[in-house]
């Protein structure tokens, strides 16, 4: 019956992620509230689960919504008498090697970062495993890979700070090293320590974990998994300071997909003084990567010395993560993107770009629409996001003006950048703008009066300039107490007249 084979689904799920956790029943029971009779019945088949179990669990477990989803398809079904019913047979691996479960955790102090990936093997083949390759990579600087290879050159990566452990089934393992660089190592796991060989023989599983740390300032806000290998299951919790106020968002690339954010939503909970976040997804296509990237809003307020200044228009922008004037990457521009081969670094500025977008209209009304460059978030990269007054998205990659028309009109602006002022700058009422699409393809777009200006301003951002040097000579910004404009738009004079 269908509605036996979702039971089963749930009771399955409960199953895989206590035993992904290590956890018992009685632990279980314990953390979410219930007892451990109750789960013993559940994973019986004679208790029908409630939905705050599944959402508690889900939540202990840090299964990423896993078990939330396999009770909704559960609960959408209408209940039925059980019936004795047969297990299906397992299918067959199509390659030698499958990942039954990844699941990966990060945790962060303050100061250090620490890596644990745990993979359940099943060897599918006729011969024993003896060895698995793995890779630690770190890249400081995302989408400005310059400044990154200078930054590992000057101090690289050791294998003494990685502090790398592993083992399989519990037994420590040792490794052999394949590639030593200044930004990423890469290893061969060996299933063997000086004690004895324990192989992956054909047809059986093996947990295999290994986990390493990385200091702070070496390790990029972000981290990413790719599907080398046949996988049944995915998973990954980032576990943070809560006072550190961080926020956590993901994208996903497969072969098919040009890439965009997460199907399954990144749930998250405060344990004690820590925020967890958690995600997960089954039967991931293979080559598909999936980036989780983050921001610590009190560790930008921090960090900054803005104790002094958060109540002002430019602290509050300095706050949430925007470079302020006097940061020489506002005045450098910006790197242009080789499109398509840089497509994944372009969907990955271009979230970030969206992530402060957000911030920057949670602390202010944008009555004119708004616009934010890479540079203004620290990536030396020509890409710019427009927000428009009706709620238009633009996203421009590579732009340079080729054309201006329409005469000038002269009024007042903002920048992100130096936001306690309001400068009065002439633009053009018309451009012509030359970009390049993710895929590669140049294109020309005209943007006319507000529009024209919004884009104009993030077109002078990246190649180096800020609007202070557009205006009139002699004119100087106003403090922003004395502008009157905010939360309304541009105004101009009616077509034809």
């Amino acid at each position: 019956m269908a509605d036996r084979a979702l039971a089963d689904e749930f009771i399955a799920e409960l199953k895989r992620w206590r035993d992904v956790r290590g956890m018992s029943q009685t632990r279980l029971a314990a953390l979410v509230g219930y007892t451990p009779s109750y789960i013993s019945k559940v994973e019986g088949g004679l208790q029908r689960p409630s939905r705050e179990f599944a959402e508690k669990a889900d939540e202990q477990l840090r299964a990423g919504g896993a078990l939330r989803r396999a009770f909704l398809a559960l609960d959408a079904k209408p209940r039925a008498e059980s019936v004795p019913h047969q297990q299906p047979a397992p299918e067959q691996p199509a390659t030698s090697l499958v990942v039954e479960h990844e699941d990966t955790s990060l945790s962060y102090d303050g100061l250090t970062y620490r890596a644990t990936q745990r993979r359940r093997l099943f060897n599918g083949g006729q011969d024993p495993i003896t060895s698995y390759l793995i890779r630690i990579s770190v890249d400081r600087y995302p989408g400005d890979p310059e400044r990154s290879n200078a930054h590992y050159r000057q101090d690289p990566l050791t294998w003494d700070e990685i502090n790398l452990s592993a083992s399989v089934d519990g037994e420590p393992i040792g490794w052999r090293v394949q590639h030593d660089r200044d930004a990423f190592k890469e290893l061969w796991l060996l299933f063997e320590n000086e004690d004895g060989r324990y192989p992956l023989y054909p047809g059986e599983s093996a947990w295999l974990e290994y986990s390493y740390t990385v200091g702070s300032e070496k390790w990029g806000q972000w981290f990413q998994r790719a599907v080398r290998l046949p996988t049944k299951h995915l998973s990954v919790s980032l576990d943070f300071p809560a006072a550190m106020e961080p926020a956590v968002w993901g994208t996903e690339t497969t072969m098919t997909a040009t890439g965009g954010p997460f199907r399954n939503p990144i749930r998250s909970s405060t344990e004690g003084d820590r925020r967890v976040f958690s995600w997960s997804t089954d039967e991931p296509p293979l080559h598909a990567r999936y980036r989780l990237e983050w921001k610590f809003r009190a560790k930008a307020i921090k960090e900054t010395n803005l104790t002094s200044t958060a109540d002002t228009a430019s602290g509050r922008m300095q706050a949430i993560g925007i470079v302020q004037e006097g940061d020489p990457i506002l005045t450098t521009p910006a790197r242009l993107f080789s499109l398509p081969d840089e497509a994944e670094d372009a969907r990955r500025v271009v979230a970030e770009l969206n992530s402060a977008a957000d911030r920057a209209g949670s602390v202010h009304n944008f009555g004119k629409g708004m616009g934010i460059a890479a540079p203004q978030i620290g990536i030396n990269r020509a890409a710019a996001i427009i927000r428009t007054p009706e709620g238009e998205s633009i996203t421009l990659f590579n732009p340079r003006i080729i054309e201006e028309g329409g005469g000038f009109d002269e009024q007042y602006e903002g920048c992100l950048s130096f936001f306690d002022v309001r400068g009065m700058v002439p633009r053009p009422m018309s451009l012509s703008i030359e970009h390049t699409d993710i895929d590669g393809q140049q294109r020309i777009t005209i943007f006319e009066r507000g529009h024209a200006r919004l884009v104009a301003h993030e077109v002078d951002h990246l190649h180096g300039q800020l609007y202070r040097s557009k205006m009139r000579p002699g004119v100087e910004p106003i403090p922003v107490s004395e502008y009157r404009g905010t939360g309304t738009q541009w105004s101009y004079q009616a077509e034809g007249r």
